[in-house]
C-alpha cells in the first residue's frame, strides 16, 4: 500500500493550493478516503471525509466552503482543492484510509504554508 501526498507549498493568505494523494497497492475504489493535517504543537485533526463512491463528503467545520475532497477512482487518486487559505491552515497534510478491520494507512504527508 502506498500513499503519496503532492501539491503543498508556500501560498499567501486568500490564495489557492490543490493537494493531490496517489495511491497504489489497495482497491481504491471501495474504501473511504480522508485528508488530515498537523501543525506544529497541535493535535492532528481530521479536515475532510469522502465516501467510496465520492457522493458524500464531510468536513471540519473551519474549512466548510473553502476546502473540496473529491477522487478519481480510475487514477485511484484523491485530492483537497483549497481555496481562501488562512495562516492557520499552515500544517502537514496527509491523506489516509482505514479499513474495515481497523486497520489505517497514511501518507508522509505534504507540506502547507500560508504566511504573507
Amino acid at each position: 500500500v502506498q500513499l503519496v501526498e503532492s501539491g503543498g507549498g508556500l501560498v499567501q493568505p486568500g490564495g489557492s493550493l490543490r493537494l493531490s494523494c496517489a495511491t497504489s497497492g489497495f482497491s481504491f475504489s471501495t474504501y473511504d478516503m480522508s485528508w488530515s493535517r498537523q501543525a506544529p504543537g497541535k493535535e492532528r485533526e481530521l479536515v475532510a471525509v469522502i465516501s467510496s463512491s465520492g457522493s458524500i463528503k464531510n468536513y471540519v467545520d473551519s474549512v466548510k466552503g473553502r476546502f473540496t475532497i473529491s477522487r478519481d477512482n480510475v487514477k485511484n487518486a484523491v485530492y483537497l482543492q483549497m481555496s481562501s487559505l488562512k495562516p492557520e491552515d499552515t500544517a502537514l497534510y496527509y491523506c489516509h484510509f482505514r479499513t474495515l478491520s481497523g486497520q489505517g494507512y497514511w501518507g508522509q504527508g505534504t507540506q502547507v504554508t500560508v504566511s504573507s
